[in-house]
């Protein structure tokens, strides 16, 4: 059974930074496309397993995501974080392709979401 676990949420500051790691068990995504999204419904950034990355416009330049596929996990590295980025955030999976084609606005394609981890930003 696959399973997606956030971790790294929180509360901070405007212009704070948080890193959001999602643990994966029952699949190796290290040959797929992952990502992250906001509030369950908006994407904000996908990575395929060329590296090729994808940001929504709202995150670009402050937020970065990465794998590491030795320890099955990947990241979200927010920087200057602003209130307008307080939001549950889920990490998600393609279980099928390693390409994200569509980039980060594509949500139907992912397979498996955690649960989810809170993220709060006050001003």
């Amino acid at each position: 059974q696959v399973q997606l676990v956030e971790s790294g949420g929180g509360s901070v500051q405007s212009g704070g930074s948080l890193r959001l790691s999602c643990a994966a068990s029952g699949l190796k995504f290290g040959s797929y496309c992952v990502g992250w999204v906001r509030a369950g419904s908006v994407g904000i950034a996908s990575l395929d397993t060329g590296a090729y990355t994808s940001y929504h416009e709202s995150v670009k330049g402050r937020f970065t995501i990465s794998r590491d596929n030795d320890k099955n996990t990947f990241y979200l590295q927010m920087n200057d974080l602003k209130p307008e980025d307080t939001a549950m955030y889920y990490c998600v999976v393609d279980g099928e392709h390693a390409k994200c084609n569509g980039g980060y606005r594509r949500l139907t394609r992912y397979d498996y979401w955690g649960r989810g981890t809170q993220v709060t930003v006050s001003s």
